[in-house]
């Protein structure tokens, strides 16, 4: 049985990410997904176990003595992280996982995990993004400054990563995601089973 693969995804408050992915997982059901674990409180609308795990400061610093993430981040007081055993299982059996994080993190799991799949996700223009961000409507006008800032930091890192996807239309940019697993899946390395399997034939 071929490895799965990993697949890294980040884009700013703005470009649609999570709207891409949840069509993504529409459509593939069969992927995994890596759920973060967390330190903060959970939110009202959120589940233990559907985006985060809600664990405590002690247990996650535990986690981090124990080198049992593959990426973490302290924002806010509260750290956020990708534990390692849960990607790991899904590709040793063979799945592929994504697992979404912002720049900081991507670059952690790059460095650990070189054969990481980065895919960015980019909003089509600075104005559509201010326009989503500001047809929320449930932030002052501050607060839709300061995201916007943090967006553009986010989008200036872009370049680190092995593809870009512009969100102009969700249903084209869920399976323009799609097209890069299904082309990843193709890759020699992950193939060279097929190969001694015939081979071991002759």
């Amino acid at each position: 049985m071929s490895k799965g693969g990993v697949f890294v995804v980040s884009g700013p408050s703005g470009s649609g990410k999570d709207t891409v992915l949840s069509a993504l997982f529409s459509a593939c059901p069969e992927l995994a997904f890596s759920i973060s674990s967390i330190t903060r409180a959970m939110r009202p609308g959120e589940r233990e176990g559907e985006k985060y795990n809600f664990i405590s400061r002690e247990k996650f610093e535990e986690m981090i003595k124990n080198d049992l993430l593959l990426e973490h981040n302290l924002f806010v007081g509260n750290y956020y992280g990708t534990p390692r055993k849960p990607v790991e299982k899904a590709v040793s059996e063979g799945r592929d996982i994504i697992i979404e994080v912002d720049v900081n993190g991507a670059a952690q799991i790059r460095r650990r995990l070189p054969e990481a799949v980065t895919v960015f996700i980019m909003p089509p223009s600075f104005e559509e993004l201010k326009r989503r961000l500001e047809g929320r409507g449930t932030e002052s006008e501050e607060f839709i400054g300061k995201r916007l800032e943090s967006a553009l930091n986010e989008i200036k890192r872009a370049a680190e990563y092995d593809y870009i996807i512009v969100n102009d239309d969700v249903a084209a940019a869920a399976d323009s995601l799609l097209s890069v697993i299904k082309s990843c899946r193709l890759k020699t390395e992950r193939q060279k089973n097929i190969i001694n399997e015939v081979l071991s034939k002759c």
